[in-house]
């Protein structure tokens, strides 16, 4: 398992960006598939964004695609989340999440994640 610790969340206004990171710990974090989920208040924790091992694919959720971005940098075992065009439906904890082995597109359920942060506020005011 990996440790992840997650930072950058907020206070912003609707139409603003905030970028998440999360850092990991571990020697062989090229082997993980990294993701994202949010769980915003009396709702279920759902999937946001995911990226494969090498960085070579990319998942999201229809809500966020074309204003998320996310990304990786195997070198320094960091995945960021460029968010943009926020609006007030994507207020929610963020919480990084890891996967051990080779990502399929039918991984994007929180029971393929087997490594969790802690969680990060994000708050988009309207």
């Amino acid at each position: 398992q990996v440790q992840l610790v997650e930072s950058g969340g907020g206070l912003v206004q609707a139409g603003g960006s905030l970028r998440l990171s999360c850092a990991a710990s571990g020697r062989t974090f090229g082997n993980y598939y990294m993701g994202w989920f949010r769980r915003a208040p009396g709702k279920e924790r759902e999937f946001v964004a995911v990226i494969s091992g090498s960085g070579g694919s990319t998942s999201y959720a229809d809500s966020v695609k074309g204003r998320f971005t996310i990304s990786r940098d195997n070198a320094k075992n960091m995945v960021s989340m460029q968010m943009n065009s926020l609006k007030s439906e994507d207020t929610a904890v963020y919480y990084c999440a890891a996967g051990f082995g080779l990502w399929t597109p039918t991984r994007r359920t929180v029971a393929d994640f087997g490594s969790w942060g802690q969680g990060t506020q994000v708050t988009v005011s309207s």
